[in-house]
């Protein structure tokens, strides 16, 4: 069974986007993962399909609204679907490797993309929706941080990547920010390969790679040392 991903949006044009080609679009070609996409607004009994209405208490902008967004996800999950409901909302659990490893284990995701300030609470109560960001900004709806977590999760998928090899030296595989990587020309613009990647060793070009993934993260992010246990 390929992974599946149901996506909940007022724009279902913005996909499969830059899924549709490169790695996750052969991917899609050949049914390791299949993508479809919902118009939330078709959910909407009103002749004119509102989906929003003013904040309760007052205040600017306007919320979507929890029966209709309650009835798109329940045409697409029923209660018997065990794929995970995720919101894509700036003030969820932040995304990381570990979440993308987990959910590209699974049987497929279904994803609410949110728009205007927000969605109404109660959906989020009623429908178990697992609230996830993809960092500390705000972007004007779900849809593109949608494809950055699609994209990261899809090239998990058995079949997606070359060499699983890859995958394992990559940056926070190991908890550490990637090594630098080198290649021909030896020598340019006065800049030279490390003479270590040419030696053939491969013991001290493991610990050379593991000692500047080290440094590197140390510089540009401390925060993941923690969560890193010594050579």
């Amino acid at each position: 069974m390929s992974f599946t991903a149901d996506i909940l949006t007022l724009y279902p044009q913005m996909f499969p986007g830059p899924l549709g080609i490169s790695l996750a679009g052969k991917a899609l070609q050949n049914d390791i993962w299949s993508l479809n996409t919902h118009q939330i607004r078709d959910h909407a009994l009103d002749k004119h399909h509102m989906v929003d209405d003013t904040p309760a208490g007052g205040g600017p902008g306007m919320v979507l609204k929890a029966d209709v967004l309650a009835r798109a996800i329940d045409a697409v999950s029923p209660a018997n679907d065990t794929r995970p409901r995720l919101l894509m909302s700036p003030r969820g659990k932040v995304l990381d490797q570990q979440m993308v490893r987990d959910l590209s284990k699974g049987e497929g995701v279904i994803i609410v993309c949110g728009r205007f300030e927000g969605i109404d609470e109660r959906v989020i109560e009623g429908r178990n929706l697992l609230e996830v960001s993809i960092g500390d900004y705000i972007l004007s709806g779900g849809e593109p941080a949608a494809l950055v977590m699609l994209d990261a999760i899809i090239r998990l998928l058995p079949g997606v990547m070359g060499s699983d090899l890859s995958e394992i030296e990559e940056s926070f595989e190991n908890g550490l920010l990637e090594h630098p990587h080198y290649t021909r020309p030896r020598d340019w613009e006065g800049r030279k390969i490390p003479e270590i990647l040419l030696s053939g060793n491969h013991a001290a070009i493991k610990d050379w790679r593991f000692e500047q993934s080290r440094a590197i993260t140390r510089a540009r992010r401390p925060d993941l040392l923690n969560g890193v246990n010594k050579k």
